[in-house]
């Protein structure tokens, strides 16, 4: 008979003991869920394409109202084998490719660019280093056949202009082009994912800076190489161009700049180098002169900045899309016409969010774990016995 009790007490004993394992594995996988993959859709799916002015819900796919759905964002820098810890990588490489993913299933842009640094060690990478990248990057941007990715080279992928020798410059450069090129597809007036490119080259005059330009060390990609592409394209009222670039056009520092996601306070009054962090004065008058853009995409300052050039011509520098460069990076949202554009931002889960909540369910498993091994106890009175026990301490 005592036998028998024991046997039926330790059964019990298991029974509730497998019971609690399990509520606590649960519980940890729902907040790894949640933090892993759930909290990029309830933030992103705040955002919305902003709307022209005066734009008909249904614009025409064929004429000047046609609407380019595009998403900008900046500075990916994938870490490479030198200065890339395999945490640093795994942590934040998961963290741009669910963003990225997500924005990519809830917004459905047409085309996306990235405006430079797509690499954190592109100008040191070995041939084998620059492939591994390459399919890894591949692999964290990967997108349906209906949306485009042009990439923008940036400092970090080939290195700054004074820092190239002879031939190796055109190798590099050379071996970044062949790793993302730039496909232009023949137009199809009745399929609209087949447009969005030609229509960004021909119709709105995007123009891609390469990165200094001559002025400031490189040889600018000839125009005419989109233009023959554009000669069967529907012509359509020229417009003032777009220009995407990874360096900002000179400022004097991003003293002025504001918002949440701007410079930090204690680098915002920091001096930038011309030819280092911006581009020269001669370079941005002379671009500011050629095209006379309507609208000025950068990148490479990690912060958002808002400047106005001649008093007349915005250029908005995209913050990184990485936890490694900013606690709370973003993206741009732009719906475009070859008349108009309207811009939003887009704002990802902030780091501190995820590790506040992993932190306080690591304090809730520990609590209840603890309590579950002092009998007749119940998790709220042992939380308020540790409280009381504090105090009097």
């Amino acid at each position: 008979m005592a036998f028998l009790r024991f046997t039926i007490a330790n059964r019990f004993f298991w029974r509730k003991r497998s019971i609690f394992t399990l509520k606590l594995l649960w519980f940890t996988l729902s907040v790894f869920i949640f933090c892993e993959f759930l909290i990029y859709y309830i933030v992103i799916i705040h955002c919305h394409w902003p709307q022209l002015k005066g734009q008909s819900p249904r614009a025409s796919e064929q004429t000047s109202d046609f609407v380019l759905k595009a998403m900008f964002l900046a500075d990916t820098h994938l870490l490479g084998e030198i200065n890339g810890h395999w945490l640093d990588k795994l942590r934040r490489e998961w963290q741009m490719e669910r963003a990225f993913q997500t924005a990519l299933w809830l917004l459905q842009p047409e085309i996306v660019f990235i405006l430079g640094d797509v690499f954190d060690e592109g100008k040191w990478s070995s041939s084998q280093a620059w492939s591994d990248d390459v399919r890894r990057f591949q692999k964290m941007f990967r997108h349906p056949t209906q949306t485009e990715l042009i990439v923008i080279v940036g400092n970090h992928d080939i290195g700054f202009h004074y820092e190239f020798e002879g031939m190796n410059e055109c190798i590099q450069i050379g071996t970044f082009f062949q790793s993302f090129q730039l496909h232009f597809r023949k137009v199809d007036n009745s399929k609209r994912d087949t447009v969005s490119t030609t229509f960004a080259y021909c119709h709105l005059a995007i123009f891609i800076n390469l990165l200094y330009l001559s002025i400031d060390g490189f040889t600018m990609i000839e125009q005419s190489q989109y233009r023959k592409r554009c000669n069967d394209v529907e012509k359509l009222p020229s417009s003032a161009p777009i220009l995407l670039q990874h360096y900002p056009l000179y400022r004097r520092s991003d003293s002025k700049c504001t918002g949440e996601d701007s410079a930090p306070l204690d680098k915002k009054n920091d001096l930038f180098r011309e030819k280092y962090d911006v581009l020269s004065q001669e370079a941005s008058q002379k671009l500011l002169w050629w095209f006379h853009p309507r609208l000025i995409l950068s990148g490479h300052t990690h912060s958002a900045c808002e400047v106005l050039h001649n008093g007349r011509i915005s250029e908005i520098s995209v913050p990184s899309f990485s936890w490694r460069n900013r606690n709370n990076p973003s993206f741009i949202m732009g719906s475009i016409s070859s008349t108009d554009f309207s811009l939003y931002k887009c704002f990802l889960p902030s780091e501190n969010t995820v590790i506040t909540i992993y932190c306080t369910a690591g304090v809730v498993l520990v609590v209840f774990t603890l309590a579950h091994f002092l009998p007749f106890t119940s998790p709220f009175y042992f939380v308020q016995h540790l409280i009381t026990k504090y105090k009097a301490l």
